[in-house]
């Protein structure tokens, strides 16, 4: 199990290669002097790391991606992929302590967040499920990165789960939090009971051009993100500097387009790019996932569904494990960054046996 004793072993004996430089961090004198720590339990901002070292660019299919990367250079891949209203820093505890056991971490802005830009204004801001599960298919192709572990939540979590079911051959292993999120449009027509709704106002929200308006305007913008936190999290305790680290990615141009569209386009209330149709109807079907998984539920997350991960086991054929993550919100990996990383070297661990 990871926590911060065995990481830093990890960190001063077994991660060769691995680059720390410019890891800027934030910790009591307590922690320093003693290393102590428990997974998983909720973060807290005197016990963390604040930034990455530096975010790179790349051009990868139609944008220039920014992303981070830790790691040795040739170590096996991860591939940590972010949901909404967060941005790359839900990683930023995770990445070091893989980057302590070995692996090159690769944290992307999604389109639409961050430094992540589109190549040409002309590109149709598209945010339907197979165009941005592409773009992490261009950017493991721009990188030569043959083959990844990928892990995600919330549109994370719905991104590596479609790559591991449509394209294998490039999933090494899988850890998805709320497991199977893959969206099937003529479902979503269905009502879920009234608390699940109460849920997801917001998404009923941008489907109103009042909306999209209030995600124009830079302070709601900021505020509403804030109350989603908040609302998703009920148990961290996240401090003003943590949150707005991450506002600053949602100020990227194409941010309102992206996340508007998004949840559009799961309602049906928006179209989708018809190149991408028969992808759509592949993934409407409902595919098994037959790569080595871990699922990730946090126990106080409003989106998770009952049942300890029973509602989508059967979505899952290989290797697998799941886990409820006690007193952890939607944010998994920034609430518990020691048991998501567990949970990376889980998954990748089944595929050698």
């Amino acid at each position: 199990m990871f926590n911060r004793r065995s990481f830093g072993k990890a960190a001063g004996a077994g991660a060769v290669g691995a680059s720390w430089a410019g890891w800027a961090t934030a910790s009591t004198p307590a922690e320093a002097a003693t290393g102590q720590g428990s997974s998983p339990t909720p973060s807290t901002p005197e016990q963390r790391h604040t930034s990455f070292a530096s975010v790179r660019q790349i051009r990868a299919g139609v944008l220039d991606i920014g992303y981070a990367e830790a790691g040795p250079a040739h170590g096996p891949v991860v591939i940590l992929l972010h949901g909404w209203p967060y941005d790359i820093h839900s990683y930023v505890d995770v990445a070091p302590l893989l980057a302590a056991r070995g692996y090159r971490v690769i944290v992307p802005h999604l389109r639409g967040h961050g430094t992540t830009r589109f190549l040409s204004s002309a590109t149709f801001r598209n945010a339907q499920q197979s165009v941005v599960a592409l773009d992490v298919i261009a950017l493991m192709d721009a990188l030569r990165i043959e083959k990844a572990v990928l892990a995600g939540f919330d549109w994370g979590s719905r991104t590596a789960d479609i790559i591991a079911a449509l394209w294998p051959e490039r999933c090494k292993a899988l850890v998805s939090v709320t497991g199977y999120v893959i969206t099937n449009r003529e479902a979503n027509k269905q009502p879920a009971p009234p608390t699940a709704e109460w849920a997801w106002w917001y998404q009923y929200y941008f489907s109103t051009e009042r909306g999209r308006l209030g995600l124009e305007n830079e302070a709601y913008r900021h505020d509403l993100a804030q109350l989603v936190w908040k609302f998703n999290s009920p148990s961290w305790h996240f401090d003003d500097a943590t949150f707005e680290r991450t506002a600053t990615a949602f100020k990227n141009p194409d941010y309102v387009d992206i996340v508007i569209h998004n949840y559009r386009w799961r309602l049906g209330l928006a179209a989708g790019d018809p190149r991408y149709d028969a992808l759509e109807q592949r993934l409407s079907q409902g595919p098994v996932i037959n790569v080595p998984t871990v699922t990730l539920d946090g126990e106080l997350d409003p989106f998770t569904p009952a049942g300890d991960g029973a509602a989508y086991r059967n979505k899952f054929s290989g290797p697998y494990a799941h886990r409820t993550l006690k007193g952890i919100g939607h944010n998994v990996p920034q609430e518990a960054p020691e048991a998501f990383a567990e949970a990376v070297v889980e998954a990748d661990g089944f595929q050698r046996r």
